[in-house]
């Protein structure tokens, strides 16, 4: 191995001026064995780089190559596999592992030693050696990078690799020094001996100067020491002065921790003092309530306005005084205690006084308002609450105190508001419905104003009876409503104008006047019902102090039923409930006052319905437009919600209406021994459209009757067909030309846009019937002529030249003349003039299609006229052959036959 080390030496690493230091005989670990060696090796030169090569023997011969290097301070990890056991493999981490088996395990310790070396030497100690033995991990001396070894004084041996002694090199300073004392001897470099001796001598001589300068100090040192002992004795009378000042200044001491101890007391004391008259004013402030208003707690007039106010002031100071907050320990004294005992007293009797008062308003309020129901039975108007609402207002202030100090006697005043308030309410409104009922049948005297329905007395009277028998169960859901006046709902009320452009038209017996009679009538109940709600919605809330606008516009609570019994409560009696409890109460007031508006409208509705089916599409108009308007101001309002479940009744009949339409139509029967003409369904269908363009204008649901005019039109196009094809006294052809000209006019006159493509089917279907009745009607006028031209166009089907067909025996000249003798021009009128007549048979007088259709039939006699002419000039050219009537006398003969019926 030495001789490998030294040739690898002299080879390959001196020439890169490289020193070997430790060297391995290695192979890869789990390949073939192809020996190489490892090496570290330093730099001769500065700065020292340390490398690891790898160097292969050639194949070829006995020299080395240098394959791959290193840089040691790429190595991460040197890792021995076993720290205990021999084990000749090892791995080395550069960029990437390589796993290497020595020849023998005293190799590998040997560089694994030397890498540990020169690691710590040179890179500080960052390679990690994992599964090494302690005994290879030798410290060394902390060195410098500058103690790089030279190239002589370092040595590499076989198996036990080891540094020379450690060389520290001279600094700049010391190479300086000694320059300049080697120049100032001439011999330094010469002659050694003489240099070193020399040296020697001059170290003696500055050895004896330094004695020499240590005796010399040794008076100076006495004098220093004797100035120190006079310090000291200074310095002891100083402090025996300084003990007699401190035993004189110690009874000043006691004197003054006396005086300042009374004087703390003193502080103490005024603070005290200070502090105990606070209170006492905290207290007297806060908690004495005035002679005035205890009185007016106690006897206070409820009823004057100036008392409701002296009892408001008071009631508010009470209450400034009961939730005063006391400090801690005030309730501890009997005075404090005996305060609160007598204002809860006095909350207490005045709350009695105050709740006994208003259920007496309450009550009052219902016997006054009953009285005044006679005077409105006549009239079409409900009784204004205004008034009552103006008084019972002046008490908010007072229910805002009481809600706040007694939630259970407001809890039952607003119990006893919605019993008497429903009672009161629900006459009112039946009252008012009965009028809205009378007005509608014009049963009684007062109808004599309206038109009477042509429909008898009795079975009218007996609908409404039953309808009044009728029930429903109310159901509705009420939240935040904005504040609006009773005076801007009239006006908007007044804004809404009764639709009275309906034309002349009549249905269920019913006329114009009938029909705007129960529009006017109909629109007067919701604008009379409109402002009465939004006004008691708006008191309710004042009144009892509701949040109704917390909700966010835009949302709909889901309808609650309400069974008439008490509110249910979400919170603790005495409690005032939350914001959501408190919308929540707003709205089941509201249903439990109006709680008979619902069932009412609906059996108005059922009434008007009874009354004309038509009736539904003013309904329908009206009823959206104000729910509509009332969702546009709070869109879960309770009248809001109320009318919009009304509304879905409405929308039902008029969905009934329109299936009981379709229905008459599948099932009419025609007369088999009378002309059919314009069937009755489509006449209705005018009928209705014109009527439902004129209700519809500018309405928020046009939608739900453009589906409306789907469903009937289609219904009318299918069942004009169905007559058609059973007609029996009219042609197939007349039904459906006559019926979809007067669908098509119908259509194009009243415009409604979802049914421009009904529009055009209907006019392609009566141009289609009507060309075809023409076709049919005139047949064969000309019949021999039209068979005889019907052969010679055989003929020429068959291949035969025109011109040559004239050569046929059956088709010659001769036979032509004859057959064209046979239609003078006397029989051609004769055949036209009972043909107008058969006609005129099959038309009805309404739609007016008679001149229409003979014009068509003239046009369709003159061109058959022209195709026999066309036949005989190209197939007898030149034969003088012709009609014996021209066009003109078709013309002159369809006119005066006109003329003449």
């Amino acid at each position: 191995m030495t001789a490998i080390k030294h040739a690898l030496q002299r080879d390959i690493f001196t020439p890169n001026d490289e020193r070997l230091l430790s060297i391995v005989n290695v192979c890869k670990a789990g390949k073939k064995k192809k020996n190489c060696f490892l090496c570290a090796t330093v730099t001769t030169e500065r700065p020292v780089q340390v490398k690891m090569v790898k160097v292969k023997k050639s194949d070829k011969g006995d020299f080395y190559k240098r394959q791959i290097a290193w840089a040691l301070r790429d190595l991460a990890v040197v890792d021995a596999k076993d720290a205990i056991k021999e084990n000749p493999e090892f791995d080395l981490h550069f960029e990437k592992i390589y796993k290497w088996v020595a020849s023998s395990t005293a190799e590998k310790n040997a560089f694994i030693s030397c890498i540990w070396k020169l690691n710590q030497r040179y890179l500080r100690k960052k390679i990690d050696f994992v599964n090494v033995s302690s005994q290879l991990l030798e410290e060394l001396p902390k060195v410098t990078e500058e103690s790089v070894p030279s190239g002589e004084n370092q040595s590499v041996t076989g198996g036990d690799e080891e540094v020379v002694d450690v060389y520290q090199e001279l600094n700049a300073r010391e190479e300086q020094d000694i320059e300049i004392m080697m120049e100032g001897c001439e011999c330094a470099i010469s002659n050694a001996e003489a240099f070193a001796e020399r040296l020697s001598r001059e170290l003696q001589v500055l050895d004896g100067a330094n004695i020499q300068s240590i005796m010399a100090s040794e008076k100076q040192v006495n004098i220093l020491m004797k100035l120190l002992d006079e310090a000291l004795k200074e310095v002891d009378q100083i402090e025996l002065k300084l003990s007699s000042y401190e035993e004189m200044l110690q009874s000043v001491k006691e004197q003054m921790d006396q005086i300042s101890e009374s004087n703390h007391l003193i502080h103490l004391s005024n603070t005290n003092n200070v502090k105990l008259l606070s209170e006492i004013e905290f207290l007297v402030n806060h908690m004495d309530l005035a002679k005035g208003h205890i009185k007016a707690l106690q006897e206070g007039d409820l009823a004057s306005s100036r008392g409701i106010e002296a009892c408001t002031n008071a009631a508010d100071a009470l209450l400034q005084c009961m939730n005063v907050a006391l400090r801690p320990g005030h309730d501890m004294l009997l005075a404090v205690r005996q305060q609160q005992q007598r204002f809860s007293d006095l909350r207490e009797q005045f709350a009695r006084r105050l709740a006994s008062h208003l259920n007496n308003v309450f009550v009052q309020q219902g016997h006054d308002q009953s009285s005044t129901l006679a005077q409105h039975s006549v009239e079409l108007a409900l009784p204004n609450h205004h008034p009552f609402h103006r008084d019972l207002l002046r008490y908010a202030k007072l229910m805002e105190w009481l809600k706040s100090t007694d939630y259970g006697k407001y809890e039952g005043l607003t119990k006893n508001y919605m019993d008497y308030l429903s009672r009161l309410y629900e006459r009112e409104i039946k009252d008012f419905f009965e009028v809205a009922k009378i007005k509608m049948t014009g049963t009684t005297k007062e109808s004599k104003k309206f038109a009477t329905l042509p429909r008898k007395e009795s079975a009218v009277k007996q609908e409404t009876e039953s309808l009044h028998g009728s029930s429903g169960k109310l159901t509705g859901s009420t939240s935040s409503l904005n504040k609006l006046s009773v005076q801007s709902s009239g006006n908007r009320r007044s804004q809404s104008s009764s639709l009275l452009d309906m034309g002349n038209m009549s249905a269920s017996d019913l006329d114009v006047a009938d029909r705007t009679k129960f529009d006017k009538i109909f629109e007067q109940v919701l604008s009379e019902l409109e402002p009465l709600c939004l006004a008691e919605q708006d008191f309710i809330s004042k009144f009892f102090k509701l949040q109704q606008h917390q909700s966010m516009p835009g949302t709909m609570t889901e309808a609650e039923d309400l069974d008439g019994g008490t509110l249910s409560r979400q919170h603790n009696a005495g409690v005032p409930p939350p914001v959501s409890s408190e919308k929540d109460m707003i709205r089941q007031m509201m249903i439990k006052i109006f709680r008979c508006i619902e069932p009412e409208l609906n059996n108005l509705i059922a009434l008007g319905d009874k009354i004309d089916s038509f009736n539904s599409l003013y309904m329908l108009v009206k009823m959206s437009h104000h729910v509509w308007t009332a969702q546009n101001v709070d869109p879960a309002s309770f009248l809001s919600t109320t009318l919009g479940n009304v509304l879905v009744t409405v929308k039902r009949n008029f969905d009934k209406c329109i299936s009981n339409q379709i229905r008459q139509m599948e099932e009419v029967k025609i007369s088999k021994k009378s002309k059919v003409g314009i069937l009755p369904f489509v006449a209705e269908f005018e009928e209705f459209a014109g009527l439902a363009e004129s209700i519809f204008k500018n309405a928020e649901r046009r939608g739900d009757l453009d589906k409306a005019y789907t469903k009937l039109i289609r219904g009318v196009f299918v069942n004009v067909e169905k007559v058609a094809n059973e007609s029996q006294k009219t042609p197939r052809d007349v039904v459906m030309m006559e019926n979809f000209h007067h669908i098509f006019a119908t259509l194009s006159r009243l415009k409604i846009s979802c049914l421009e493509a009904e529009k055009k089917e209907a006019k392609q279907k009566y141009t289609d019937h009507l060309q075809s009745y023409v076709i049919y009607s005139l047949g064969q006028p000309l019949e021999k002529l039209n068979h005889f031209f019907e052969g010679v166009e055989a003929r020429v089907a068959q291949g035969i030249r025109e011109e040559e067909v004239s050569y046929q025996l059956a088709f010659n000249k001769q036979e032509l003349r004859k057959v064209i003798k046979e239609y003078p021009g006397k029989e051609v009128k004769k055949g036209l003039d009972n043909l107008y007549k058969k006609v005129d048979k099959h038309l009805c007088e309404e739609e007016n299609l008679l001149q229409v259709v003979w014009h068509s039939m003239q046009d369709e006699f003159i061109r058959q006229y022209k195709h026999f002419e066309g036949l005989i000039a190209r197939c007898y050219p030149g034969s003088g052959v012709t009609m014996e009537f021209t066009i003109q006398d078709i013309l002159d003969y369809c006119s005066s036959i006109a003329q003449s019926h």
